[in-house]
């Protein structure tokens, strides 16, 4: 029996996020939000909760400044039950804000990196990787520090008999590479949204970059919003739509449909049924505000499975 069912290790930033709102704001106009909140944010710590939440043992390995902010982060962990034994407090650097503005189907957001871009290779224990039985981080575009070593590591975990998953983020250089096809070729699950795809892969056709990412990684998921997500893996072509609720906010809904995803694939399922799951988790999150306040239940994705309503 190992420690973690599930390691996640990569970015810790908290959340301001302006939701219900009717359009993006316009340069010289005032914008009015209906809502707005200060929590945990960071792609992979949001997934790291939704897996908590569906009750998956989880820990995290990061890194946040010695402040208010950092302390948010510690206590939204801690409150989902994560492990905090090795996230370092950094009393040198701030910890990350990522502002985000959200309409009913869309989202920008402002990114200050502080300590999302301060974790290293060199901060990781590889005796770490025998507690756990699968690896996920998040944000590789934007974690230059992590993300050099992000290859080695995933082989590592391959060699002992560990699974690993990714998600791509949004590359704010434009650069769209920085090694991910190596990084893929030891990489079980990928999560792209669908804009990353085409990017990643320099393609028009969302099945054509599915095609190509399976071509280095196990299985290849992409993400694509209100119309649900389509899978490849072992040559199985599966399309899945989201299921049909309200939303109101969709920060952390991609993060969320990866959580689902890992705790079906954890637990053996096949490819269509972790794809229900992630469908799932994505769309009661966008039911409410926030990421990580936004977690389902594993009673209220049985349910949404089952009966396509809450």
């Amino acid at each position: 029996m190992k420690k973690f069912d599930v390691l996640a290790i990569g970015e810790l930033n908290v959340d301001l996020i302006m939701a219900g709102m009717k359009s993006m704001p316009v340069v010289g106009r005032e914008t009015i939000a209906e809502g707005f909140n200060i929590m945990l944010g960071s792609s992979t710590a949001i997934c790291a909760c939704g897996m908590s939440r569906l009750g998956l043992k989880t820990g995290f390995v990061g890194k946040i400044g010695g402040d208010s902010f950092g302390e948010v982060v510690r206590k939204s962990l801690d409150g989902y039950g994560i492990c905090l034994d090795h996230v370092i407090v950094d009393e040198k650097i701030k910890t990350g804000i990522t502002i985000s503005l959200s309409t009913e189907k869309d989202r920008a957001m402002v990114t200050y990196l502080g300590s999302i871009d301060s974790l290293a290779l060199e901060d990781i224990d590889y005796k770490l990787l025998d507690q756990a039985r699968h690896i996920h981080i998040g944000s590789f575009f934007l974690q230059s520090k992590l993300r050099p070593g992000i290859a080695k590591l995933f082989s590592e975990a391959r060699k002992r008999g560990v699974t690993t998953s990714l998600d791509a983020g949004w590359d704010y250089t434009l650069n769209w590479d920085y090694g991910i096809f190596e990084v893929l070729g030891s990489t079980d699950i990928f999560f792209p949204n669908e804009t990353e795809a085409l990017n990643i892969t320099k393609k028009e056709n969302t099945e054509d970059a599915l095609n190509i990412l399976s071509e280095y990684c196990r299985t290849v998921v992409v993400k694509c919003g209100p119309r649900g997500a389509l899978a490849k893996g072992e040559d199985l072509l599966v399309r899945k739509p989201a299921y049909d609720l309200k939303p109101i906010d969709t920060t952390g809904a991609g993060d969320s449909f990866n959580a689902g995803f890992i705790y079906a694939f954890i637990n053996k399922m096949s490819l269509g049924e972790c794809m229900d799951y992630g469908n799932a988790c994505g769309s009661i999150s966008v039911t409410r505000i926030g990421g990580t306040s936004a977690c389902a239940t594993l009673d209220e994705v049985n349910r949404l499975i089952k009966n396509g309503t809450l």
